[in-house]
């Protein structure tokens, strides 16, 4: 299959109007509560996923 992008659906862990705050699929997790925000191991992932992106990117054109 042919992926051309890819796209995250949310920053941050948020409200849903069907589940409330219940799942949490954002790449910074959010203390309700505090409002802590923490990275998640998938923001990691995406960063090098994105670096990546760059790097290639960046030989292909010289």
């Amino acid at each position: 299959m042919d992926v051309r992008g890819y796209d995250v659906w949310s920053l941050l862990d948020n409200f849903e109007w069907a589940r409330g705050y219940g799942q949490r699929f954002g790449l910074v997790h959010v203390d309700h509560c505090t409002l802590t925000r923490t990275p998640k191991d998938s923001d990691d992932w995406y960063r090098g996923l994105i670096t990546a992106h760059r790097a290639r990117t960046e030989e292909s054109t010289r």
